[in-house]
């Protein structure tokens, strides 16, 4: 039977996080660019009106490269079932190289394939959340290494 090890906040991260940054953002900017100095307030100067969108760029980009690359993922005594949200591929343990983490908030999971999937060479999850273990090691890790026959 098919169990998610993925996190369910991972739909919040890949698309909730992106597009509240980029309302919020997209709102002051508009409202900088279109600031005329009304209500007896200086106009703001152009290299903030520039350098408020640049930044902006930067920022999204970053966010944007860290979450688009999130998957959900489940398992099965088979497979490993990938998902982007539109899309679902399954790949079988064996072609499974190694798995990493990063101790890091939420635990980000990487998977190396040792043969290139539909969706590259590596994908990254974040597991489920666990609260006051944050220098151990993810059980999932584990259990996936165990799935995948990986030497631990």
């Amino acid at each position: 039977m098919k169990r998610q090890i993925s996190s369910k906040i991972t739909f919040i991260s890949k698309i909730g996080v992106p597009s509240f940054v980029l309302f919020g953002w997209g709102l002051a900017i508009f409202a900088l660019l279109f600031d005329s100095g009304k209500n007896g307030q200086l106009p703001l100067p152009l290299a903030v009106k520039v350098l408020f969108p640049a930044l902006f760029l930067v920022i999204f980009a970053v966010i944007f490269w860290l979450s688009m690359r999130l998957k959900a993922v489940s398992v099965d005594d088979k497979f490993l079932y990938i998902s982007n949200y539109l899309k679902e591929i399954s790949v079988p343990f064996s072609n499974i190289q190694n798995i990493t983490e990063l101790r890091l908030r939420g635990h980000p999971v990487t998977i190396h394939f040792k043969e290139k999937t539909e969706f590259g060479s590596k994908i990254t999850f974040l597991p489920k959340m666990r609260f006051f273990n944050f220098a151990r090691s993810h059980p999932v890790v584990a259990e996936l290494k165990e799935l995948a026959k990986i030497k631990i």
